[in-house]
């Protein structure tokens, strides 16, 4: 059993760093910045949302968008065929951690040509997605990384950097935080779960 500990270290350790970085992330989030998204997006019950992300930043805004239409939202991902051409009025949720992935700023940017609504939600205020957004979120990512290069040397100077690759702490925030705004919505809107299951997919 000692030996399946030893061999899991880097588990053990990434799993309980996460959950920390995590938490401290989301207890950084500005709640008037979440109550100006909220409140906008309770504006747009009547009027198109469009999700718009890459990569993992992508599926966790898929996630997000899975959500909206269980609350009854018209809200759509960019990228599906079946996503419709947005205009003046409707809201854009862009969703970048680094605030300057090409794909996001360049369709954030067409969105504010058409007079859409921007909210961006990334780890850097002064990023080219939030200098073009109406209004900003503010989830922070991975904030501990370490100087020296050599794995065991840190070990030695007790310098451990967070064991979790490229953008990992901002998408699980990510996620979490969107779920949590999910839920207030819910408070807002008067929804139950089980009116939010009678929109769930029945063919999947």
């Amino acid at each position: 059993m000692i030996d399946v500990y030893l061999r899991l270290d880097g588990y053990q350790r990434a799993t309980h760093d996460l959950m920390d970085s995590v938490r401290e992330s989301l207890a950084r989030v500005d709640l008037d910045q979440v109550e100006k998204m909220v409140a906008e997006m309770l504006v747009s019950t009547s009027r198109r949302i469009l999700v718009v992300g890459a990569g993992r930043s992508g599926l966790i805004g898929r996630a997000f968008a899975m959500r909206l239409m269980h609350l009854g939202f018209q809200v759509y991902v960019m990228g599906e065929t079946i996503t419709p051409s947005i205009g003046r009025g409707d809201l854009i949720i862009a969703l970048s951690g680094s605030g300057t992935t090409k794909i996001v700023v360049t369709a954030v940017e067409i969105g504010k040509t058409v007079g859409a609504k921007i909210i961006a939600i990334t780890s850097y205020r002064d990023s080219d997605l939030s200098k073009l957004a109406d209004d900003v979120v503010l989830v922070k990512g991975r904030t501990r990384v370490a100087d020296e290069k050599d794995y065991f040397l840190r070990q030695l100077m007790g310098e451990h950097e967070l064991m979790a690759p490229l953008g990992t702490v901002f998408e699980i925030s990510l996620m979490t935080f969107l779920d949590g705004v999910v839920v207030e919505l819910m408070r807002r809107l008067g929804l139950t779960e089980s009116e939010l299951k009678k929109r769930h997919a029945t063919i999947e």
